[in-house]
């Protein structure tokens, strides 16, 4: 029997300019993107707007989440992204993910932590 893994997580810092840390539409639209290149399924989501203009955002998926949350004023945002291994290896699926959302905000890594499950 072969032991279960159960999945790569991905947390990363990153800096980004105001104008991306402060659109959360933006940000839907290239997690939702991300969502359907990679055949993951959704199945629930938040996104909040704060009065800085920074938001935060959970997306529920049923292989597992992403989430980030934006500080415009100091230029950062955190994010993880992981999938679980139940059906299949999603190891380069939440590569390709975290890859993707450092693609749109043209992102600058401060920190990026792998962590296998």
């Amino acid at each position: 029997m072969t032991q279960y893994k159960p999945g790569l997580h991905i947390l990363g810092t990153f800096s980004s300019s105001l104008a991306l840390l402060t659109n959360a539409l933006e940000c839907k639209t290239c997690c939702d993107q991300l969502i359907e290149e990679l055949s993951l399924q959704k199945v629930g989501e938040v996104y909040h707007s704060f009065d800085n203009g920074g938001f935060t955002a959970v997306v529920c998926l049923t292989e597992s989440h992403v989430s980030i949350h934006t500080w415009p004023e100091h230029s950062l945002a955190t994010f993880d992204v992981y999938l679980s291994n139940f059906e299949h290896d999603n190891t380069e699926k939440v590569r390709a993910f975290y890859a993707g959302t450092l693609r749109h905000f043209a992102a600058s890594i401060i920190t990026q932590q792998e962590i296998m499950r």
